[in-house]
């Protein structure tokens, strides 16, 4: 299984050249200069969550075309054999475990939050939804102008198509499953 850098690099390349796209439109379009797309394209960077966005962004794509895996007609997908996008130093890992395929139109994640964790989310595309349910610990979100704390056994759906934000608020880690809607 290629690693999710290797993914990465090859459903960006993919994209940019079936939209007929330059590294320099690209990179005019997403904000994320050339020698940046270049690296990632190789599979030689380590992308944070905020650049892949703005590259799906500029390239007017849901995030998780991305992040998109080779189909299968079934699906076995562990955790542990999946490497994280990280954010805020590492303390933010987000695991890709259903990536939308351009034609579902929702996208599955794993997220493990780290005790003091906070991680702010670029706009997803217009009309997005997101749906979280809480495993363990304890998250505030805030969304549309507004803080939202979210417990254990607790789920919350937002708009996520402006700028919003997670925090730990909690002791401990705290993990979620994340449900990405793109109408």
């Amino acid at each position: 299984m290629d690693s999710m850098n290797m993914i990465v690099a090859k459903n960006i390349k993919r994209l940019r050249e079936e939209n007929k796209l330059s590294m320099d439109e690209l990179a005019k379009l997403s904000g994320v200069s050339k020698s940046m797309l270049a690296q990632i394209e190789r599979g030689d960077g380590n992308p944070t969550i905020s650049t892949l966005w703005k590259i799906s962004n500029g390239m007017k794509v849901p995030f998780d075309a991305l992040t998109v895996r080779p189909k299968s007609p079934y699906e076995i997908v562990k955790t542990s054999e999946i490497q994280p996008l990280l954010e805020d130093g590492g303390k933010v890992k987000n695991y890709s475990i259903f990536p939308d395929d351009e034609n579902r139109r929702f996208a599955v994640y794993y997220l493990e939050l780290d005790e003091g964790s906070y991680w702010e989310s670029e706009p997803h595309l217009k009309g997005t939804t997101e749906f979280i349910t809480i495993f363990t610990g304890k998250i505030e979100i805030y969304a549309d102008g507004q803080s939202f704390v979210i417990g254990k056994g607790e789920s919350i759906r937002f708009k996520a198509d402006t700028v919003h934000s997670y925090k730990n608020a909690g002791n401990g880690s705290a993990t979620l499953h994340m449900i990405l809607f793109n109408p």
